[in-house]
């Protein structure tokens, strides 16, 4: 009898564990999108400059604040740049037809993301 208590003992083991895991999942995939959300907020403080390309030709203190704070927070890992570039792929379309505006933002802010907001960037290939 003793084995059968320790059998169903590691069962119920197994079955919190794989309660743990799947819950880890669903939080990483919250996470994603309130990361992407993020990034999205950072480029808003940017609108006024990308829907209307004003105040005249640069985007201004705000804009440029917003893209240092998103150097900082694509900077220290190969994934987080990627991550940072798959989400502002996303909105290039969002600000279609002025994506060009988005695009610029950068250079004009004197900031290197270290990969070019472009829709033919292949985010996955970004060192």
């Amino acid at each position: 009898m003793p084995m059968k208590v320790c059998k169903m003992g590691s069962q119920i083991l197994m079955i919190g564990v794989l309660v743990m895991l799947l819950s880890s999942v669903t939080l990483v995939s919250s996470l994603t999108d309130m990361e992407c959300s993020s990034v999205t907020a950072l480029v808003s403080a940017c609108y006024t400059f990308i829907t209307y390309g004003s105040p005249d030709p640069s985007p201004g203190s705000p804009c440029c604040h917003s893209m240092v704070s998103l150097k900082m927070v694509s900077d220290p890992t190969v994934e987080n740049r990627r991550f940072t570039c798959r989400c502002l792929m996303s909105l290039i379309s969002t600000y279609n037809p002025n994506g060009y505006a988005l695009a610029t933002l950068p250079d004009l802010c004197e900031v290197s993301l270290g990969f070019n907001i472009d829709p033919n960037t292949d985010c996955n290939l970004i060192p």
